[in-house]
């Protein structure tokens, strides 16, 4: 496994804490504008940035509507590409509790592409190899 740089392990400490906090302006730092998504069933998505804090506000009510309690991003692997962009490859993992006493932990694999500029990373594509809402209501948080 891939050695992770003091640069990207501080990057996705900063994500994960923007993350927590759904704090638009750090999350909208640390994104291209535009930039890619797509999921495990082969959709790919441009987001620009003022559907990113929509997306932000949805999803930081939804979240807390079945019980977000906290989400873990761990970068564990981490290639070059070129003298700009990385690969990170990295696990996340959040805690809902929807019903007091019963937390449920949800694990997710992602890739990230980040292109780094001055020494600033900034994610421009996201590969989620889970579908979320899926697991959410094999979990039981979901109808």
């Amino acid at each position: 496994m891939n050695q992770v740089s003091n640069t990207i392990k501080t990057f996705f400490e900063g994500f994960e804490r923007a993350s927590n906090t759904f704090d638009q302006d750090l999350l909208a730092s640390q994104f291209s504008d535009p930039f890619m998504a797509a999921d495990p069933h082969g959709k790919v998505q441009v987001v620009k940035r003022e559907d990113f804090f929509t997306g932000i506000a949805k999803r930081q009510a939804f979240f807390h509507s079945i019980g977000f309690q906290y989400v873990n991003i761990v970068p564990l692997e981490e290639t070059r590409l070129d003298s700009h962009y990385v690969m990170v490859k990295a696990y996340t993992s959040m805690r809902f509790e929807k019903f007091p006493g019963q937390p449920v932990d949800i694990g997710n694999d992602t890739v990230y592409i980040l292109f780094i500029r001055d020494g600033l990373p900034e994610i421009v594509f996201n590969l989620t190899h889970e579908d979320l809402m899926k697991v959410m209501q094999e979990h039981g948080l979901l109808p």
